[in-house]
């Protein structure tokens, strides 16, 4: 199984976009997804220089349109997951058919204008912390009144929120680790970010998605996604809610990942995943800066990748949990019955009512995998569905 996954915010780097321009198209592909986005794209992939790309308003929607750039040169029927980190999931959810190149884009620049504002309100930063355990780390996370923003796996939490807190933080390290101050804006996936977490809701409300066509993780919780209007609910909360990456890459060894490909600006996820997911069994990596790596990407999908021939596994088929509750199935529901695309298949009871589970195929329920009265998560898989009529 192979795949794909779109970086986030501080992968950039000046100039990078430059050898891209040279395919036909690209060019105009960048000056229409400039326009949706409000910022010119183009200038700030080929001459910006570090300063200026670093600012979030220009940063994250330059991010989305390299991954969406790469990811058009390549045979994405062919790509079984996508995943992307923060920002990253916009690419991720375009490349998996839930969003148009051009709702990714605009949304990019909208998530990226207000998180900018957000920023700007009072003064809030981030801190890589290297090392150490876990446990110990975030306990200590808390008590300095920050927030763990990133769980990155590999050895790797990041701290987020107030300056002042996190310059104690930094005097008062947690045993045997290294904390880093990040060149960032402000406290990223944190309650600060609260006003751009209902900018950007109002403006994805006005979204149509489509239900993904392949595997698409979530930083929330490392769970594959079915329906496309949940996985847009989820990329408005992820501004405030933290990036649970270290789920995402266990989610891809309990799937048995063969290959990973990360689109440009490469090597930040590539370097996680090798450094997380070693040993016999490790996923053969490939990183696409340049479109002169196009070709090992070609060659990854073709001997990791699924012939769009073959019948979708039963991974797609998987319906999950909307919300934290206890799950009701559909009265009179059995195993082997068939149910169609949008039928009400049962309901998780939350605390604030009743939420119904939908089944995204048509087909045969062919599994309960939660019962009466379950207690279940979001994203919890509920039942499977199969053996389309």
């Amino acid at each position: 199984m192979l795949a794909v996954l779109s970086p986030g915010q501080g992968s950039q780097k000046p100039g990078f976009l430059t050898p891209w321009l040279d395919l036909p198209g690209a060019e105009a592909r960048l000056r229409w997804w400039s326009a949706l986005a409000g910022v010119d794209l183009v200038h700030l992939g080929t001459a910006a220089d570090a300063d200026e790309i670093k600012d979030t308003a220009r940063t994250q929607p330059l991010l989305v349109a390299a991954a969406l750039l790469a990811g058009e040169h390549l045979p994405m029927y062919d790509v079984a997951l996508t995943a992307g980190h923060s920002v990253g999931e916009l690419g991720a959810a375009a490349l998996a058919g839930v969003l148009p190149a051009e709702a990714a884009i605009t949304l990019a620049g909208v998530r990226g204008r207000e998180m900018a504002a957000a920023c700007a309100l009072e003064p809030t930063g981030m801190a890589a912390v290297l090392g150490g355990d876990p446990d110990e780390v975030l306990a200590a996370i808390e008590a300095h009144g920050l927030h763990a923003a990133n769980r990155n796996g590999a050895g790797q939490i990041v701290a987020a929120g107030a300056v002042e807190n996190l310059d104690k933080f930094a005097a008062e390290p947690p045993a045997r680790t290294r904390v880093i101050r990040l060149q960032v804006a402000g406290a990223f996936h944190t309650p600060y970010m609260a006003p751009a977490e209902s900018a950007l809701a109002a403006v994805a409300a006005g979204i149509t998605p489509a239900d993904p066509s392949r595997i698409l993780l979530s930083n929330l919780d490392g769970t594959a996604v079915n329906h496309g209007r949940e996985l847009v609910q989820r990329l408005v909360r992820q501004v405030t809610a933290p990036v649970r990456w270290d789920l995402c890459m266990r989610t891809l060894a309990d799937l048995g990942v063969t290959g990973v490909i990360e689109l440009p600006p490469a090597g930040t996820l590539a370097g996680l995943v090798k450094r997380e997911l070693k040993g016999v069994g490790a996923p053969e990596i490939v990183t696409v800066n340049t479109p002169d790596d196009l070709p090992a990407a070609r060659d990854l999908i073709a001997r990791h990748g699924m012939a769009p021939s073959h019948e979708p596994t039963i991974a797609f088929r998987v319906v999950v949990a909307p919300a934290a509750g206890t799950f009701a199935p559909a009265q009179g529901l059995a195993e082997g019955a068939s149910v169609r695309a949008g039928q009400p298949i049962g309901q998780v009871a939350t605390r604030q009512g009743p939420v119904e589970v939908t089944a995204h195929d048509s087909g045969v329920l062919t599994e309960w995998l939660a019962h009466h009265d379950d207690p279940v998560a979001p994203g919890q898989p509920l039942a499977r569905i199969g053996g389309q009529h």
